[in-house]
C-alpha cells in the first residue's frame, strides 16, 4: 500500500484503566499533547545480507526525542490494533509519543517482515541485533541520541539481557514480568518441565500463519477504533471468562518445524544447562548493569515471571537510589497496557530531570493484600522484617484441617498423589485425600512481607513425586484470598546456593536424587512472595498437594498459573512433623506508608 495511507487513520489509544501508577500521582509531565505519526517498516541492516523490520512511532511535532526500543520474537502485525493477543506487550504508541518519546518496535530475524534465518529464542545472535537496533535508533534524525527500553514478558526479558552489554546509547530501562535465569525460571520451574506454558506460548505465537501475517498499518488503526471503543467494557469481561478455552485452542495449534525442534529439545534433551539450546540468561552477569531501571512484578504470576524480578533487583550494579522495584496486585489484561504512565514518569525523571515526584518514591513499593494499598520500603525484604517459623502440626486424620504452630509438631500425615490427566474412580477423595491443609489464626494484627519458604521432612512410597504448596488468607467473613504458590520435585532437591537470592531457594535440577521409598528426606523450597495484612481473627492457610490444578486460580481472577505435568507416579506422600517441618514467613512491625502521591 502507498505509504501515505499509513497515517490516514490515527491509532486509538485505550482507556488506561488497569495498573499504571504504583500508589502515587506525578506532579508534572515533561511534555504533553505531541500526537503520533508512524514510520512503517523501516529497515535496519544487521549484516551484509539481512535487514530487520522496525515500526517507528514519533510525535507529530517535529523534533529530536529519546527513543523507546522494544525487541522480541513476536510478529507485531496486531500489536497496535488493540486486539487481545498474548504477545501484545508493548503498550500503546500514542501514549508514549504524545509525551515526547519515539517508540521503535523491532521484529527479530526470520519473523514476519524481517529478513534472515531465526535462531533459538533469546539467543546471543538476537542480543547482537538488539544492540544494533539501539545504536540505529540513537543515530536517527528524530532521536536525541538517548535510548530507553520498555515492555512486558518477552519484551521485558530482553532488557537486562542487552543491558549487561552496556550499549553506549542505552540510558535506562523499565521491565515488567521477567525471567533472568531461563533454565530455572522458564524451562524447569520447580524442577518440572513447563509443558503447559510451552504448548500455549508456541501454539499462539509461532505457527506459519503468524510468520506470514501482514496487516497494513491503516487496517491496524481502523481495528483499534473498534477494539478500544466503549464496547470494550462489554467484550473484554466476556473474553476473560473464556480465556481458559482460548488457551486450549492455542495449545492445539501446530507451530513451525523449527519451533517444534526447539520444543523437542526443551522437552526431551534439556535436562541440564549444557544440553539446553536456550542460553542460561543474564543472571550471572547482572552486576554489569549500572544504569537506572524499574522492574515490576505482578504478584498473580506463578510458574512464569516471578523470581527474575528479585534476582535483578538483588544483583544489578545500579546504585541503590537509581533502581526501583514494584510488586503489583494480581491483574491480568489483554492487550497489556499496564505501567505506561509509571514508565513515562520514570523516563522523565532520569532523562530530563523532571521534578515530578519520582525521586521521592521509595526503592520498593509492594501491594499489601488485606489493606489493598501500596506500602513502601527501602529494600525487599524490608530491613525490619523478622523471620517467624510456623511449624506444621497434625490436627488428627489426614483429611482434617491441621495446625500451623509456634512449636514443632509430632507424628505424620499423608496424602495421595495422582498423575495429572489420568482417570480415577469417582469419590476417590473421600477415601484418599489429595491435599493436606494447615491453618494459623492471628491473635493480633500482623503484616507479612518478604520471602516465603517451606521446609519439610518428606517421604513417598515412590522414587519421585511432586510438591505444590499454596498460602492464602481467610478473612473473618470466611472469604479466601490467594497469596502465594511454590513447587518442587523431591528428586531434584540438590541445592545450588551460589544462585540463591534473598527471595529464592535455588536447586540444581540437573542432578537427580531418586527417593528411597518411605525414607524421609529434608526439602526446602521457595513460594512466591505475597505481602498481606492479617487482622485479628484472620486465618493463614497452607495447602500442600502434588498437582497444581488442585490449588491454582485462573486468569479471569487476575492469576497466571500454568498446569504442571506432575506427579509422575501414583503414590502416598507423607509429611513428618518436627523441628525441620515449618513455613517460614517474614513479619513487618509497621509497613511504611511514605509513598508520595503528588498533587
Amino acid at each position: 500500500m502507498p505509504s501515505w495511507l499509513d497515517n490516514l487513520i490515527s491509532i486509538k489509544p485505550p482507556a488506561l484503566v488497569h495498573e499504571q501508577l504504583a500508589g502515587w500521582t506525578p506532579t508534572r509531565a515533561e511534555r504533553e499533547g505531541l500526537g503520533c505519526r508512524l514510520l512503517a517498516d523501516q529497515r535496519i541492516p544487521v549484516d551484509d545480507a539481512t535487514t530487520l523490520s522496525v515500526d517507528v512511532y514519533v510525535p507529530r511535532v517535529a523534533g529530536r526525542y529519546p527513543a523507546i526500543v522494544q525487541f522480541a520474537a513476536y510478529s507485531r502485525e496486531l500489536h497496535t490494533a488493540g486486539v487481545p493477543t498474548g504477545s501484545n506487550e508493548i503498550g500503546s504508541p500514542p501514549v508514549f509519543t504524545s509525551r515526547g518519546y519515539a517508540q521503535v518496535v523491532a521484529m527479530r530475524r526470520g519473523m514476519g517482515r524481517s529478513g534472515g534465518k531465526e535462531a533459538v529464542f533469546l539467543s546471543p545472535e538476537d542480543v547482537d541485533d538488539h544492540e544494533r537496533v539501539i545504536a540505529w535508533a540513537a543515530a536517527q534524525p528524530w532521536c536525541d541520541g538517548r535510548v530507553v527500553l520498555f515492555g512486558t514478558s518477552y519484551y521485558g526479558m530482553t532488557q537486562p539481557l542487552v543491558a549487561v552489554r552496556r550499549p553506549p546509547a542505552l540510558k535506562a530501562f523499565f521491565c515488567n514480568e521477567i525471567c533472568t535465569d531461563y533454565f530455572r525460571h522458564l524451562l524447569h520451574f520447580g524442577g518440572v518441565c513447563n509443558l503447559y506454558f510451552f504448548n500455549l506460548w508456541m501454539g499462539a505465537n509461532f505457527t506459519q500463519a503468524m510468520y506470514d501475517l501482514r496487516v497494513p498499518p491503516v487496517v491496524r488503526a481502523l481495528i483499534s477504533h473498534v477494539a478500544n471503543s466503549p464496547l470494550k467494557r462489554l467484550w473484554q469481561p466476556m473474553m476473560m471468562k473464556r480465556v481458559d478455552a482460548i488457551y486450549r485452542a492455542f495449545m492445539a495449534k501446530t507451530p513451525t518445524r523449527f519451533v517444534r525442534q526447539v520444543y523437542a529439545n526443551w522437552m526431551f534433551d534439556a535436562k541440564s544447562r549444557a544440553t539446553s539450546w536456550l542460553q542460561s540468561g543474564p543472571s550471572e552477569a547482572l552486576a554489569r548493569i549500572e544504569i537506572p531501571f524499574v522492574v515490576v512484578q505482578n504478584l498473580g504470576y506463578f510458574n512464569l515471571h516471578q523470581f527474575g524480578t528479585y534476582d535483578l533487583f538483588d544483583k544489578a550494579g545500579t546504585p541503590a537510589d537509581r533502581k526501583w522495584m514494584i510488586l503489583a496486585p494480581p491483574v491480568y489484561e489483554l492487550p497489556v497496557y499496564a505501567w505506561q504512565l509509571e514508565a513515562l514518569a520514570f523516563f522523565d525523571h532520569v532523562l530530563h530531570g523532571t521534578d515530578n515526584g519520582y525521586a521521592a518514591q521509595p526503592p520498593v513499593r509492594y501491594w499489601l493484600e488485606g489493606e489493598d494499598r501500596y506500602a513502601g520500603a527501602v529494600d525487599f525484604p524490608p530491613p525490619d522484617a523478622a523471620e517467624r517459623r510456623l511449624y506444621l502440626a497434625s490436627g488428627g486424620a489426614d483429611a482434617d484441617t491441621h495446625r500451623l504452630s509456634d512449636v514443632p509438631g509430632e507424628g505424620a500425615n499423608r496424602w495421595a498423589a495422582v498423575p495429572l490427566g489420568l482417570p480415577v474412580l469417582g469419590g476417590l477423595d473421600e477415601v484418599a485425600n489429595q491435599k493436606l491443609t494447615f491453618e494459623f489464626t492471628a491473635e493480633q494484627p500482623m503484616t507479612l512481607a518478604g520471602p516465603l519458604s517451606l521446609n519439610l521432612s518428606f517421604s513417598s512410597n515412590e522414587i519421585d513425586s511432586n510438591l505444590v504448596a499454596r498460602v492464602g488468607r481467610i478473612d473473618r467473613d470466611g472469604t479466601y484470598h490467594l497469596l502465594s504458590l511454590g513447587a518442587m520435585s523431591p528428586a531434584r532437591r540438590q541445592r545450588d546456593p551460589a544462585r540463591d537470592t534473598r527471595c529464592e531457594i535455588v536447586h540444581d535440577t540437573s542432578v537427580r536424587l531418586p527417593l528411597v521409598p518411605d525414607e524421609p528426606v529434608d526439602l526446602a523450597f521457595s513460594l512466591t512472595p505475597g505481602p498481606t495484612r492479617l487482622e485479628r481473627g484472620d486465618r493463614l492457610r497452607l495447602d500442600v498437594a502434588s498437582r497444581l490444578d488442585l490449588l491454582r486460580s485462573d486468569v479471569s481472577r487476575g492469576y497466571v498459573h500454568f498446569d504442571m505435568p506432575g506427579p509422575p507416579y501414583f503414590a502416598r506422600n507423607t509429611l513428618h512433623y518436627g523441628a525441620g517441618t515449618y513455613l517460614s514467613v517474614r513479619i513487618v512491625e509497621e509497613p511504611d506508608t511514605s509513598i508520595t502521591r503528588g498533587n
